[in-house]
């Protein structure tokens, strides 16, 4: 159900979002492979990210993008300092930005335009890779999935812009 455009929670919703900073990339080459860090990769609506194991999926989950908030926030849930990006398997960690904001928004990373398709939830594999716990640690914390609408080339460093209407 569509929100009322004049209420409040609307205007919340429509509020400004502080850009972010896109400061990890990381590709899947195949399942269960540790993530491959990169410099700079091409996000296609035909294939999401370019290399990723993903890549056959040109459906709805293309790229998942974590907070590097969140990854210190699971970190602490875990009682450990810091916890590596690749750890998770998301393609994009980002800084700066409540990926949340983007809910039902486009969004623009370096030359590509994506859209937030959900929530990222976690995998029961994570008590498998993150010990007993790590599947709670990381609830609410999993970040987005995204579907690629305009293809580019992305690289470490790109702000993170909602595009508004």
């Amino acid at each position: 159900m569509p929100l009322n455009p004049q209420s409040s929670l609307t205007r919340l919703f429509n509020a400004p979002v502080r850009s972010g900073v896109l400061i990890w990339i990381g590709v899947r080459p195949e399942r269960r492979l540790a993530m491959c860090p990169v410099d700079e990769a091409i996000l296609d609506p035909h294939v999401g990210m370019e290399g990723d194991h993903y890549s056959r999926d040109a459906g709805i989950r293309q790229v998942t993008l974590i907070q590097a908030e969140s990854l210190a926030a699971i970190a602490s849930h875990l009682g450990v300092e810091t916890l590596a990006p690749e750890v998770l398997r998301r393609n994009l960690v980002t800084r700066g930005i409540n990926l949340l904001a983007l809910k039902d928004r486009k969004f623009r990373i370096g030359d590509a335009v994506l859209e937030m398709t959900g929530e990222c939830h976690p995998c029961s594999r994570l008590e498998e890779t993150l010990g007993v716990g790590g599947y709670n640690a990381t609830r609410g914390f999993g970040g987005i999935t995204a579907k690629v609408l305009a293809r580019g080339r992305i690289s470490i460093g790109d702000a993170v812009v909602r595009i508004d209407k």
